[in-house]
């Protein structure tokens, strides 16, 4: 049996998996903090890749991962909260006001997990 044209389209299927994570990533950042400025080039790509590479829509599951990855950052830039938290260091000191990380948390693992296992169930 020859399996190296079933290799390569499941390595393919999860090349386009993280392309589509990418975007998803990009989106999930436009729509929190840059507004038009990246979510206008990340729609228009997304629709692009959609309508131009019939091999790619498989993929679009990765559009999940991809916000759930930019959820699990939020969570691990507040993992010292929730609270105030106060540092000093020899020259210098200050607080900073942390968010709970466990919404952050819970809601990024969901959208990862069924983003890889959504894609790999349907490769």
């Amino acid at each position: 049996m020859n399996f190296a044209p079933q290799i390569a389209r499941r390595s393919s299927g999860w090349a386009w998996f993280f392309v589509w994570a990418l975007l998803g990533s990009a989106s999930a950042l436009a729509s929190v903090s840059l507004g038009p400025l990246l979510g206008l080039p990340t729609v228009v790509a997304g629709v692009l890749l959609w309508r131009l590479r019939s091999d790619a829509r498989g993929a679009a599951f990765g559009v999940l991962t991809g916000a759930g990855a930019l959820l699990l950052y939020v969570a691990w830039l507040q993992r010292d909260g929730p609270g105030t938290t106060c540092w000093h260091t020899a020259t210098a000191s200050g607080c900073d006001q942390h968010l709970n990380p466990l919404p952050w948390l819970v809601a990024g693992a969901a959208l990862v997990g069924a983003g890889f296992v959504a894609h790999a169930r349907r490769t």
